[in-house]
């Protein structure tokens, strides 16, 4: 079934998960003593790389983990102006085609095969190819409609906004909140069409034209639907609590050099 390796990735990402929410919950608190010089420094260089301008403005040039495109995440952003419909569109088809995507939908694929999941897919080098391409085109898919598509035509804002504020079960409380919640263009709040209509019409497209025939059924396209939406859900809690991690990771590799 091709839910398998979406739940695989599921129980996958909550145990990391759970590893980030321990790290998150030793960062420590505000007002903290001034930064020497060196620390001042890479505070000063993680903002810059957050807040790097490039082509497409309103957006970030982060990355999860320094690799995964988190081009849509914006941290302490407050009030910025809301994308257009070609940015929302650049901004969507950058991560899509980001060459980190290789080596992820290579993995998908591979698990995907390891399991023989989709059957009709057959083993071999040709069902390989055919995972691969599938998974690609399913990620693929879903990226445009939940980032690009339902946003531009109900004018919805595509971005997470990370909060900050607060301990950490405020803030996991949010940012799963923003499956069902999100921001307009004109900055009030809706319900997340984009996400919600967005992921069920990628579901359906993916499920019903180049799945195998046996897959294609309404209970494994509803399926289907709920895997990327919670899997959507742990990615934002992640995106909420990234950068306490990387702040931290930053402060370890300090540590060395602040000893000398």
């Amino acid at each position: 079934m091709k839910t398998f390796v979406g739940r695989a990735l599921l129980s996958f990402i909550l145990a990391d998960l759970f590893l980030l929410s321990m790290v998150a919950q030793q960062t420590p608190p505000p007002n903290p003593p001034a930064p020497q010089p060196s620390q001042a420094a890479d505070q000063s260089k993680d903002a810059q790389d957050k807040k790097t301008p490039d082509k497409n403005q309103g957006t970030s040039n982060d990355r999860l983990f320094y690799a995964l495109p988190n081009f849509l995440t914006l941290e302490n952003s407050g009030k910025v102006p809301p994308l257009t419909t070609g940015q929302k569109f650049k901004v969507v088809t950058r991560g899509s085609f980001d060459y980190i995507q290789i080596p992820w939908y290579a993995f998908l694929a591979g698990l995907g095969q390891a399991q023989n999941s989709e059957a009709g897919y057959g083993q071999g080098a040709e069902g390989y190819a055919k995972r691969f391409g599938a998974s690609f085109a399913d990620g693929t898919i879903e990226n445009y409609m939940t980032g690009f598509v339902l946003p531009s035509l109900l004018r919805q804002d595509p971005r997470f906004f990370q909060s900050s504020e607060g301990g950490f079960w405020r803030r996991t409380g949010y940012a799963v909140s923003r499956i069902v919640v999100t921001r307009t263009d004109s900055g009030h709040q809706q319900f997340n069409y984009s996400e919600v209509l967005g992921s069920a019409a990628s579901a359906a497209i993916s499920t019903y034209s180049y799945h195998p025939q046996a897959d294609r059924t309404l209970s494994n396209t509803a399926s289907v639907w709920g895997t990327q939406v919670g899997y959507d859900t742990i990615t934002i809690v992640v995106k909420e609590f990234w950068p306490d991690i990387r702040r931290k990771l930053s402060k370890k590799k300090q540590q060395p050099s602040n000893s000398n």
